[in-house]
């Protein structure tokens, strides 16, 4: 089924159970969230979409009913963020893939090896830093409802170990529709240009790319290692997955209903980043099983050296200061 066919006929089933409820002479119409992930529902990221959708049927009363799309059964994150905008989607929980280039604002948390590790990644997002960047996606009819976690982004090649930036050096290297993140890589050597995550995998085994890089259950999950050789644990990017929701979905709930969703969208956050923890933590044993190379010895100083090269366009775009705030953010 196409994109476009797939959510005129979600529209069309959502019309047709709110008539029968209606129809049976139920109180009050029943709300129907479509929510798109690109991951699998075993993910985790599917599983703490599975924990929303469980929270607001168990607080609402039956008046507002979830359905996840999984597996990009809506299209990519971009294609959903634009239908979300639009009002023909009424919920995503994604990573940057999806906003950067209609928020380009929240683009600073993908400046590489911004952050020192994943627990300063999650302080910035939940202090005042990362709730008053949610406000960006106002401008765009997108309420921002809760941070979750995609986790640490790592390289994989079919070709060659990565262990400082010189390994990099014309690299054809597929990232993310995140231009900051191109920018980086550029900077670094890569040869980096952009791909919908739909499109990777055919990508890869084509040879169209050399290179991709991923949180490590998204590389598990989509079984980069029949495509791939290394995996190199370069951590270069903490990328947070942010559950939204239409301005208008929200708008047309009671004020009980809407502040239930805020709750179970910040259940959900806290879901997946202990879903993530632990998915993470068996996700390296399980790819070097399927026979990928694992380099860990990565000269973290010398790609910090070599990003600097961007960090004047950086600053240019999102403020020196903003950047220095994050950097040098403790708890």
């Amino acid at each position: 089924m196409q994109r476009r066919e797939f959510l005129a006929s979600g529209l069309a089933a959502a019309a047709a159970f709110g008539l029968g409820q209606r129809a049976a002479g139920a109180a009050t119409p029943l709300a129907v969230l479509r929510l798109g992930v690109i991951n699998g529902l075993e993910s985790p990221i599917g599983v703490s979409a599975a924990a929303f959708a469980e929270a607001v049927a168990a607080n609402c009363g039956g008046r507002v009913r979830v359905d996840i799309y999984p597996a990009g059964e809506a299209g990519g994150e971009a294609e959903m963020f634009k239908d979300m905008r639009a009002g023909a989607l009424e919920m995503v929980f994604a990573s940057s893939d999806a906003y950067a280039s209609a928020a380009t604002r929240l683009g600073v948390f993908d400046i590489p090896f911004l952050f020192r590790d994943v627990a300063h990644a999650r302080g910035v997002l939940d202090s005042e830093i990362g709730k008053k960047a949610l406000d960006q996606l106002d401008l765009v009819n997108v309420v921002g409802l809760a941070w979750g976690e995609n986790g640490l982004r790592h390289l994989t090649t079919s070709d060659r170990a990565v262990r400082t930036p010189a390994d990099l050096d014309g690299l054809k290297l597929r990232v993310p529709e995140s231009l900051v993140l191109v920018r980086g890589f550029k900077a670094l050597g890569a040869d980096a240009e952009t791909l919908p995550l739909p499109q990777l995998y055919e990508a890869l085994a084509s040879g169209r790319f050399q290179a991709q890089e991923n949180p490590l259950t998204v590389i598990s999950d989509l079984r980069f290692d029949r495509v791939q050789k290394f995996l190199c644990l370069t951590g270069h990017v903490y990328s947070p997955a942010l559950i939204m929701i239409s301005k208008g979905a929200l708008a047309s709930l009671s004020p009980d209903d809407a502040q239930a969703v805020r709750d179970a969208a910040a259940l959900c956050a806290r879901q997946s980043r202990s879903a993530n923890e632990k998915a993470e933590s068996s996700a390296i044993g399980q790819l070097r099983d399927r026979g990928m190379t694992v380099v860990d010895d990565i000269d973290r100083a010398a790609f910090v050296a070599g990003i600097a090269s961007a960090q004047e366009v950086y600053e240019n775009s999102f403020g020196k200061a903003q950047i220095a705030a994050i950097r040098n953010w403790k708890a």
